[in-house]
């Protein structure tokens, strides 16, 4: 009986594999009966093994024939039978007269059927014609190929990769997983494993490793069935592009009719491989183009698929603040700002080794090529907020028609992401992404140089004053001195970079004074219009190149000057937006008053700001009464006006707490204030006993923040307030507030002070900041040592009495006149602390006298003390020993 079937494919020159039309699944396996032909096998084959199948194939795969079976062989129930093509062509017969098949010896030898016994005398025939005529197997020796099953070293890529050779498929192991034999040379083939280059097709059934069958994943096998229809024993050109890690062939497989990668992704059978990116280059892009088709039409594998509902639109902004190699701020043309992470790509990570030294220079990198340039962003998904992350927009990023993104990661300063295969928030320009990065790493740029990058090291000059002097003679000899923002403290007090030097300063801008920012607390509110200058320093400063002029330093090292940003004077925009006043006596020093003066102006014609409710008429009259003009924003003008008619009586019980360095006199006063002070104490020392109360700090402190600290000295826990910080070394320098002490004390010895019963609201800092009346100390070190070691001779562990004489808000120090009341000299009234610190030699009295000094009040006291002061002169104690210091 015959029987229709296709061909699948030719296991040799004998054996076909017989599929049944109307269900592929159903297999059987013919033999062509009364012949034989040489054995492929893979410890190595026959002469001719593969010319005599390689006929056989080229015959009749992917045909269909009308085939029976002649014999079964009982033992092994093998089938061995005829068949013929709808052409007409006979088999075993077209074989062997192509010399390819040989008859079996005993073909025929216990055969009875007379029509059986003529078929075999025919093949015989046939046979004898082919040896005649030399065909086939019966050409000689020389037929013999040899086959190597595996890739064996690099050489075989240095010889092969990129290269476009025939190939033919022999078996399908899974959809993107297929068993080729390369035609490489005339007498030598390599059959190896090979993936499919750019595609990663689902899992097909497979044994485990104990033995159990692991089942298929979903259209696994609909994946290797439609691959096997088309491909299987089908000779095809196959591009060599690479290797995978563990070795296998990676590589294009290019039928007649196209790329089997496009088909299977067309049809939703495959994704798309990023981890072949790279080997492919621009071939990868018809491969994403045909996942997309997939992907629109929801097939198979996509079946879930949704499209990110983004607003895809490119926008133009401006970028205000660079947050990470990767991440920055922006502002649109309505002001809003947004947070921006560029698509698919990770800046250096700190939990790598290899990365994290370059997250300096990669941050800088971004932050020279867009801080306050226009960008064009193009939005291409969404990350939702999670624990460690808030939510934010991924997109492409370009400056001047440069993708950003693709520069990091040009140039080593990043890597790409390798995103999860339904993950579609990535970049339209992925593959590109993945190329340059490969280029980089051959390259060894960055990341990729096998060795960290110089990184400079910052040295703070305005963490003391005595630093500060030490930097102040190189910046003030200076102009124009460039540097970079680094933070904006408050509208006018900027941390500033000076890579030439190696150093970063606080720079306080002269000849303004802007209103204090409000705090990281809800209680430090700050002042009317702060938040305000904050924001507009920050819009038009942070992160920008600039240039700056330095004049001088304050009382606690930050440095006074100019901060030029494009060029224009930041003090004179501030001033002109009305978020700062002019300080007449410290403009005027510094040089810069006309152009403030002249801001100022049209701030308040403009109603700007802190002159939103100006009144001309109001400062006209001001002006007739003797006062200054734009004097309202500094201490030092409305020091010129002060006239004091009576000797101050303002006498207080006092504690000296805490002699500066520099000879500020840190003070209590007794009554309420020590008592309340107290009672805060013990309970501030028992709530921190209890081990519930042991929570550190949350994030890191910032300059101003009020903590609890521990005093090193003691153990003790008191309130205090952060100066500043050195974020390398993870230390603060804190200010004790109810001491007026300070030092340097680790971060996990710092608790936060939150809790409202120990809040300056509940109780306000107790040490008084104070400096004597009158008394200038000595700038020389030693001599200033001297003094200070004398003041506290005078003053620890005594009850004083201190006059004060001036209080002055704005600086936010009093001057006082100190007696104790336990010296024996006490019953002399001119007799004070003041006056014996002068008598000793420690100071001298004060050669510049500020205008309430001056008042006729103070004379008979200024005679006192230049009495003392020539007292001590001539008996060359102290500063005097020498001579007079004061003389030219």
């Amino acid at each position: 009986m015959a029987y229709l079937a296709n061909v699948k494919s030719v296991l040799s020159g004998d054996t076909l594999v017989l599929t049944s039309p109307n269900n592929p699944a159903a297999e059987r396996t013919l033999s062509l009966a009364y012949v034989s032909a040489p054995r492929l096998s893979k410890d190595g084959d026959e002469s001719y093994a593969f010319q005599s199948r390689e006929f056989l194939r080229n015959l009749v795969v992917g045909k269909q024939v009308k085939f029976s079976v002649s014999y079964t062989i009982p033992n092994s129930g093998r089938e061995y039978g005829t068949a013929v093509l709808q052409d007409g062509t006979q088999l075993p017969e077209a074989a062997v007269k192509a010399g390819w098949a040989k008859v079996r010896e005993d073909a025929g030898r216990k055969e009875e059927s007379e029509e059986i016994l003529d078929k075999i005398n025919h093949l015989r025939s046939l046979e004898a014609q082919a040896k005649d005529e030399g065909k086939g197997v019966h050409a000689g020796p020389g037929g013999a190929i040899e086959v190597q099953h595996d890739l064996g070293g690099p050489e075989f890529m240095t010889q092969w990769k990129g290269k476009t050779v025939d190939g033919i498929i022999e078996r399908i192991f899974a959809g993107d997983r297929l068993l080729v034999r390369l035609l490489l040379t005339e007498k030598k083939h390599w059959q190896v494993v090979t993936l499919v280059a750019g595609i990663r097709a689902p899992a097909t059934e497979r044994a485990g490793p104990s033995g159990q069958t692991q089942p298929a994943e979903e259209f696994g096998n609909e994946a290797r069935a439609f691959v096997e229809a088309r491909l299987l024993q089908r000779q095809v050109k196959v591009k060599i592009v690479g290797a995978s890690p563990q070795g296998q062939l990676v590589g294009a497989i290019i039928h007649p009719r196209g790329n089997i990668a496009e088909f299977l992704l067309k049809e939703g059978l495959a994704r798309c491989n990023d981890f072949h990116s790279t080997l492919l280059g621009p071939d990868m892009a018809p491969l994403r183009a045909a996942e997309k088709e997939a992907q629109a039409a929801r097939r198979r594998l996509h079946k879930g698929f949704v499209a990110k509902a983004t607003d895809s639109k490119e926008t133009d902004a401006t970028v205000v603040k660079v947050i990470g190699a990767d991440t920055i701020l922006v502002r649109n043309k309505a002001g809003v700002e947004k947070r921006i992470s560029f698509s698919s790509v990770r800046g250096p990570r700190t939990a790598e080794a290899s990365e994290a030294p370059y997250r300096d220079e990669a941050k800088e990198f971004v932050r020279k090529k867009l801080i306050g340039k226009h960008v064009r962003i193009s939005v291409d998904g969404t990350k939702p907020a999670s624990d460690e992350f808030e939510a934010r927009d991924v997109a492409t990023v370009t400056r001047e028609g440069k993708n950003v993104g693709l520069q990091l990661v040009q140039e080593g300063y990043a890597t790409v992401i390798r995103h999860r295969k339904d993950d579609t928030d990535r970049a339209p320009n992925y593959d590109e992404l993945l190329a340059a990065q490969e280029a980089a790493k051959e390259q060894k740029k960055g990341i990729w140089s096998g060795k960290p990058p110089k990184t400079r090291q910052y040295v703070d000059m305005s963490e003391s004053v005595q630093k500060a002097k030490l930097q102040l003679g190189t910046l003030s000899r200076q102009r124009k001195v460039p540097g970079i923002v680094d933070f904006c403290k408050s509208g006018s007090r900027f941390t500033i970079l000076i890579p030439r030097e190696s150093v970063k300063i606080t720079l306080v801008l002269a000849g303004i004074r802007a209103p204090r920012a409000p705090g990281r607390t809800a209680q430090d509110k700050g002042e009317p219009f702060g938040q305000e200058a904050l924001d507009l320093a920050n819009r038009r400063c942070n992160q920008r190149d600039c240039e700056i002029d330095v004049h001088d330093i304050d009382k606690v090292g930050g440095f006074i000057g100019d901060l030029y940003v494009n060029r224009e004077s930041f003090a004179k925009v501030l001033v002109e937006e009305g978020l700062a006043s002019v300080h007449r006596y410290s403009a005027e020093k510094s040089g810069n008053a006309t152009e403030l003066l002249a801001a100022e102006a049209r701030a308040k014609q403009a109603r700007k700001g802190l002159w939103h409710d100006w009144d001309p008429s109001q400062e006209a009259a001001e002006e007739e009464e003797g006062g200054e003009p734009g004097a309202a924003g500094g201490a030092a003008a409305a020091d010129a006006s002060v006239a004091i008619d009576k000797k101050p009586e303002d006498y207080r019980d006092i504690v000296v707490t805490n002699i500066d360095s520099n000879g500020r006199i840190k003070v209590q006063e007794i009554g309420a204030g020590t008592d309340a002070l107290e009672a805060l104490m013990d309970q501030f020392r028992q709530f921190h006993l209890s081990p519930v109360n042991n929570t550190p700090l949350k994030d890191a402190p910032k300059a101003g923040d009020y903590v609890a600290a521990q005093f090193s000295e003691d153990g003790e826990w008191y309130r205090a307030r952060v100066r500043s910080n050195d974020r390398a070394a993870k230390v603060a320098e804190v200010v004790y507030i109810d001491y007026g002490n300070s030092e340097k004390q680790p971060w996990s010895k710092l608790r936060p002070l939150t809790q409202p019963q120990f809040s300056v609201q509940k109780l306000k800092p107790q040490a008084i900041d104070t400096q004597l009346s009158f008394v200038q100390l000595p700038n020389s070190e030693d001599y200033l040592r001297d003094a200070v070691s004398f003041l506290y001779d005078l003053t620890e562990g005594r009850k004083l009495v201190g006059c004060f004489d001036y209080v002055d808000a704005k600086e936010g120090v009093s001057y006082v006149t100190l007696y104790d009341p336990a010296s024996e000299k006490s019953a002399n009234a001119t007799e004070s602390v003041n006056r014996r610190i002068v008598l000793e030699g420690h100071a001298l009295v004060a050669r510049k006298l500020k205008a309430w000094e001056k008042s006729k009040v103070f004379e008979p006291v200024l005679k006192s003390l230049r009495e003392a002061e020539k007292e001590a002169k001539e008996g060359r104690r102290g500063i005097w020993e020498y001579g007079d210091i004061t003389e030219d």
